[in-house]
């Protein structure tokens, strides 16, 4: 299991998730069970996807969560575009918060590519022993069929 609270993406993603929380608060009532809560739910499932992912044995399983987390931090960035549209954010908060999402979206981006990176080693060296060892068993197999063969007799 991964430490998550060591990977520099979850603290980015889980400080604007906190900052998203203050900023809708402000938002209107009427959009309580519409904006305010679309923004808050995709805010906070970023870091909460990478805390599931990293609490996974394998990789692809990982990956998989990461790749979702990077889909719900370009919905949470779309969801500030459409506050600041909607004038329900100041435009110096929606500015900040677009560079704050700017920056934890580049930062998890990097993230996903140094995983895949690592599994890519990984996925070639076991392709590498797996051809060794049919290689090996193949000549085994060659060698027992030669010995055998009639016209060794």
């Amino acid at each position: 299991m991964r430490e998550y609270t060591k990977i520099q993406a979850w603290a980015l993603v889980d400080d604007l998730a906190v900052v998203i929380y203050g900023a809708t608060r402000t938002f209107p009532k009427e959009e309580l069970y519409g904006l305010t809560s679309q923004l808050r739910r995709a805010a906070s499932s970023v870091p909460a996807n990478i805390v599931e992912g990293s609490a996974r044995e394998r990789k692809k399983d990982y990956l998989h969560f990461l790749y979702i987390a990077r889909g719900s931090l370009a919905e949470t960035r779309y969801f500030i575009h459409l506050a600041r549209r909607l004038s329900y954010l100041p435009e110096a908060e929606a500015v900040a918060l677009t560079a704050q999402s700017r920056k934890t979206f580049t930062c998890m981006h990097g993230l996903i590519q140094a995983v895949e990176k690592k599994d890519g080693k990984l996925a070639r060296i076991v392709a590498a022993i797996t051809s060794l060892l049919v290689l090996g068993l193949v000549r085994v197999v060659m060698g027992n069929t030669l010995l055998r063969s009639p016209l060794s007799v």
